[in-house]
């Protein structure tokens, strides 16, 4: 939930995030079908909270979550709602970007939402304070990182990599997307895209959709067990 990649690479989109932890928490759950609302959605699932960084329904929109705002906050004792739950409350709606100018946000904490949802992308963010709504141009590549994670100067840094790569790569393609998220500035696990601080934050998974026309394919790679899972669909 802490580093999220947009590409569209001739018509193909490629998202990507990764998903930095506590390692304390307990694993996620690899991505599944669920039912909410009447609505099939395909997520990983956070074991802790029941909720999911990452979530995509069958009418290929994608939502993904990254923790923080505009810059890092103060965090209070107590919230009154998981923000992986924000996430499939919005994702389990009939539209996640009517449904978002209607959700009530207090006491929540702050985060970032990246929405790709009939053919757009938006930047979603609270700040504990207002909403902000963004719409952003799907014909070129863009690229968050954590606020709660990552000063200023490290994000505008990893954007550089990120855009570097891509100047390096004119028919970029998913799998190329994925080891760029994978490995990306190795030995540098404090602020490269796989971190690992003192074993107690690490880069615990990869998640990747790629849509197509009507075909969405799904990717998740686990790091810790090293396993992978994959699935493909027809959006309706």
């Amino acid at each position: 939930m802490c580093t999220v990649s947009f590409v569209n690479a001739n018509g193909k989109i490629i998202i990507t995030s990764n998903r930095d932890e506590k390692t304390l928490r307990p694993n996620a759950i690899e991505p599944k079908n669920y039912s909410i609302n009447n609505k099939k959605i395909i997520f990983p699932k956070d074991q802790k909270a029941g909720g999911t960084w990452y979530a995509i329904n069958e009418h290929s929109t994608v939502l993904v979550l990254l923790n923080g705002a505009e810059e890092r906050h103060l965090i209070k004792d107590n919230y009154r709602k998981s923000r992986g739950l924000i996430v499939l409350d919005l994702i389990s709606s009939n539209s996640v970007i009517i449904a978002w100018k209607a959700i009530d946000l207090d006491h929540i904490e702050p985060f970032t939402l990246v929405l790709f949802e009939n053919g757009k992308l938006y930047q979603l963010r609270w700040n504990e304070v207002e909403k902000s709504t963004i719409e952003l141009d799907t014909t070129q590549s863009h690229i968050w990182s954590s606020s709660t994670l990552y000063p200023k100067e490290i994000r505008e840094k990893r954007a550089k990599w990120f855009y570097t790569f891509l100047d390096t790569k004119p028919e970029v393609n998913e799998t190329e997307l994925f080891n760029f998220h994978r490995y990306t500035e190795t030995e540098n696990t404090e602020h490269g895209l796989v971190i690992n601080r003192n074993e107690a934050l690490k880069t615990l998974s990869i998640t990747q959709t790629v849509i197509e026309k009507n075909k969405v394919a799904i990717h998740y790679n686990d790091l810790i067990t090293e396993r992978d899972f994959s699935n493909t669909f027809i959006s309706v």
